[in-house]
């Protein structure tokens, strides 16, 4: 009988051992698969020679990738989700801000949302078996990811760079020009919560390579209050106004992306602040509460600061190029050419009409909307560039 028990508890171990293998080889791509969708036409939206002669002169640059959430090689071509090295490549794409996710609140919407609620990530990164360390902590979170992309751009340094200083992106620009195709990489948090309420942290994240820190995600955090938090009213805390303060001083953007109103404000009150908001749609043109008002927009403009649009239907109001690019038109017509860029969310746990290797399928919306081919390199990265030339 004792024998048959622990042949039996042998059994119930291997076949744990086994659930835990499937769960970490397939599971976190199961997932990303269902998060992460694609709806583009068999054989890809069609793009006219005029505007892919187009597409390839331009420098295009995106403020926003949550691809190192999804623990993909991102030097390899992967089957699911929207961004790695080679199909930036081959979408022309000359800078990818890559941002890194470590928390995300169960039931996540864009109304209310309690930074108490059961988290997201946490038993992702379980799933996927990353370093234990990053299981209980935010900072080791951010740093794992970020350790992910400075690893894959020292094993292919003629395809992917850091850029950590606007030196660095005038070598990259430089190298393109002379026909190279490497891709730019910004490294980037999607909210300051990884701080943990220290700000000797930020010391820390900036040596990781970090340039960009959006204040807030989904919930309200020690610097202040989200956009989609508890009741979307608070405003920046003194400790946020501390942590910004800080990363002027060391020429880090900020990004005001999920930002409440209130924090919005007191951030463009500090002097010097030039913040971005590096995802988002335009709430005249779609009334989504995931839309910051226009005012907003505009103040942020009127500071020298740049309004990344998204790709995704909650923030654009469609689902298709032609629905991007409505946007963009929206988003020109209030703040400016001079004031628009993109900021996909590839990645994002949205769904999009292409990835970032049928990006010219953009171009041809934004021709096909009357935009100007000076107006259309303004938006796809010159005013991107621009602004990293002066921040960084």
């Amino acid at each position: 009988m004792i024998r048959m028990i622990r042949r039996i508890i042998l059994w119930l171990l291997a076949l744990a051992v086994l659930a835990a293998a499937v769960l970490a080889i397939w599971g976190p791509g199961l997932v990303e698969r269902r998060l992460n969708p694609v709806a583009m036409p068999a054989g890809g939206w069609p793009v006219s020679p005029q505007a892919d002669a187009l597409h390839q002169r331009l420098v295009i640059g995106d403020w926003h990738s949550d691809a190192l959430l999804w623990d993909r090689d991102l030097l390899d071509h992967a089957r699911r989700g929207h961004v790695d090295v080679p199909r930036l490549a081959a979408g022309n794409v000359a800078v990818q801000v890559f941002t890194t996710v470590t928390k995300s609140p169960r039931g996540q919407n864009y109304g209310h949302n309690s930074a108490q609620a059961p988290d997201n990530v946490t038993p992702l990164f379980i799933g996927q078996l990353r370093s234990p360390a990053s299981w209980f902590s935010l900072k080791e979170r951010a740093l794992v990811q970020a350790a992910a992309l400075r690893a894959a751009a020292e094993r292919a340094p003629d395809r992917l760079m850091l850029i950590r200083s606007a030196q660095d992106l005038q070598t990259l620009l430089a190298a393109r020009r002379n026909g190279a195709r490497t891709v730019g990489a910004i490294l980037g948090a999607e909210g300051a919560h990884p701080l943990e309420g220290e700000i000797a942290n930020l010391q820390v994240l900036y040596g990781a390579g970090f340039r960009l820190l959006g204040l807030t995600h989904f919930f309200d955090n020690q610097l202040g209050g989200s956009l989609h938090g508890d009741g979307g009213a608070a405003g920046l805390t003194r400790f946020g106004r501390q942590v910004v303060e800080e990363m002027m001083a060391k020429r880090m953007i900020i990004d005001l992306a999920h930002a409440s109103p209130q924090m919005v404000r007191d951030v463009l009150a500090i002097p010097g602040t030039r913040p971005i908001l590096s995802h988002t749609g335009i709430r005249s043109h779609c009334p989504s509460p995931r839309n910051l008002d226009d005012a907003l927009l505009k103040a942020i403009a009127e500071r020298g600061g740049l309004v990344g649009i998204g790709y995704w239907g909650d923030v654009v109001c469609g689902d298709t190029p032609a629905d991007i690019a409505r946007a963009i038109r929206a988003a020109v017509a209030l703040l400016g050419e001079d004031h628009v860029s993109l900021g996909s969310d590839f990645d994002g746990s949205v769904g999009v009409p292409f990835d970032a290797a049928h990006l010219a399928a953009l171009t041809q919306a934004l021709l096909d909307q009357g935009l100007s081919e000076q107006q259309i390199a303004k938006i796809m990265g010159g005013n991107m560039m621009g602004y990293l030339a002066r921040m960084l």
